[in-house]
C-alpha cells in the first residue's frame, strides 16, 4: 500500500470535512451542504477501495498461497463479512 498516498488524501478529506463542519456552523443552504458531505463519502470510499486493494493483493493472495486451510478460510470470511456489512443499507 502507499501508505503516503492514503495519508495525503486522509488528510485532505479531513480538510474537506472541517470545511462541511464550517458550513453547518455558518447555516450554509442545505444542498449545498448535502453535495459536500456526498463528497466526503466518495473520497472516502477511493481510500477505502486503495486498502481494500492492497489487501487483496497481499494478505488475501498470501493466505491463499499458504498452506494453511485455517488462514485461507479466515481471510475470505472477512472479505464476505466486510461486502455484508457495507451491503446493509
Amino acid at each position: 500500500m502507499d501508505k503516503e498516498q492514503v495519508l495525503k488524501r486522509l488528510t485532505v478529506i479531513e480538510g474537506h470535512l472541517k470545511g462541511v463542519k464550517k458550513m453547518v456552523e455558518q447555516e450554509a443552504y442545505c444542498m449545498d451542504v448535502i453535495h459536500q458531505i456526498h463528497a466526503v463519502q466518495s473520497a472516502l470510499n477511493k481510500v477505502s477501495s486503495l486498502i481494500l486493494n492492497d489487501h487483496l493483493n497481499s494478505c488475501v493472495i498470501a493466505a491463499v498461497r499458504g498452506d494453511s486451510p485455517d488462514e485461507r478460510e479466515r481471510v475470505l470470511k472477512e472479505i464476505a463479512d466486510l461486502f455484508e456489512t457495507i451491503s446493509k443499507p
